[in-house]
């Protein structure tokens, strides 16, 4: 669905993306995280066509985001930051505007303004002006004018930027929701949105990509290593050498508590230890009674990738 190729902006001798690549298949939903300044905003921009891009390629269904803008943009819902929008209309005319500006006929426009006005809850607010709106109603308009030409992709930039609690829980869900039937990119520096709502996450840091993998992954991997706790049942602390046997140099294991009902490990190691562990606990006739791996947080993940020097950065 999206696909990404050697794509860079510079803006002068600045350079704010710096040769990302990435694809993008469809009915995902991928988070694009990042610091401030570290070239989410300037990427999706290029992906929507309102920036052209100094270098590299970038299509969309096939489309090339430069030569074939008009069939980018049809297939594309934006929603920026801080949407856009005239405060002193009522939602619907804003809707019919918007609708206008994207040439859809008067049916298109009906049917799209009215599916939009459903899945994002406005249709109590139809006849209210914007401008009285709370800000997570005009999030919801926002959302509805990307949403009115029914694009396959949706590319969110903060969209709880700003939302109280109950207004970013409506949101996220909303997101959910689209999510069954749309590709979504969303940026967001809510990390705890990006494990609600999000499967996979590219992660970028001076311009240039640092991680791009699933969620669950990263969350199972702690500087590339799996982290496994497990227990034995009783005393064996003589089971830990034979343990360790299963170990390369690099990968570690140490006994977390011992008494005389129930042995606790904690073992790093590069992957594929659950299995080999449990060849060894029948071989040993060991009770295993519980093994699980460690999940980290995004936090931590994202904090590891973007604070530490990134190599080339400038």
């Amino acid at each position: 669905m999206i696909s990404v190729s050697g794509l860079k902006k510079n803006f002068g001798a600045y350079e704010a993306v710096k040769q990302i690549n990435f694809s993008i298949g469809k009915g995902e939903v991928v988070a694009l995280l990042g610091p401030n300044g570290a070239g989410k905003t300037t990427t999706m921009r290029m992906l929507t066509g309102f920036y052209e891009p100094t270098a590299g390629t970038a299509t969309i269904g096939g489309h090339d985001v430069c030569k074939e803008r008009r069939e980018v943009q049809a297939m594309v819902g934006y929603l920026p930051e801080s949407a856009s929008s005239y405060s002193d209309m009522l939602v619907e005319e804003f809707l019919n505007f918007i609708a206008q500006s994207r040439n859809l006929s008067k049916e298109a426009a009906e049917k799209g303004i009215q599916k939009a006005i459903k899945v994002t809850g406005l249709e109590k607010y139809l006849y209210t002006p914007i401008l009285n709106l709370s800000k997570g109603y005009k999030q919801r308009v926002g959302l509805a004018s990307a949403l009115l030409h029914d694009p396959q992709v949706l590319i969110l930039d903060e969209p709880t930027s700003g939302l109280d609690p109950n207004q970013i829980q409506e949101i996220r869900q909303l997101i959910r929701e689209l999510s069954k039937e749309k590709t979504i990119i969303l940026s967001t520096h809510i990390l705890k949105e990006v494990e609600d709502t999000c499967e996979r996450a590219i992660i970028i840091a001076d311009g240039r990509i640092v991680l791009d993998d699933k969620l669950e992954k990263i969350q199972r991997m702690k500087e590339g290593r799996e982290v496994w706790e497990f227990s034995l049942k009783g005393n064996q602390q003589a089971a830990l050498p034979k343990i360790q046997t299963l170990l390369t140099p690099s990968e570690s294991v140490a006994i977390q508590s011992l008494s005389d009902q129930e042995t606790r490990f904690t073992a790093e190691t590069q992957g594929g230890f659950n299995e080999k562990l449990f060849a060894l606990a029948v071989a040993e006739k060991w009770t295993l009674r519980e093994m699980f791996m460690q999940k980290q947080s995004i936090e931590d993940v994202f904090s590891r990738l973007t604070t530490k020097p990134q190599t080339g950065a400038q």
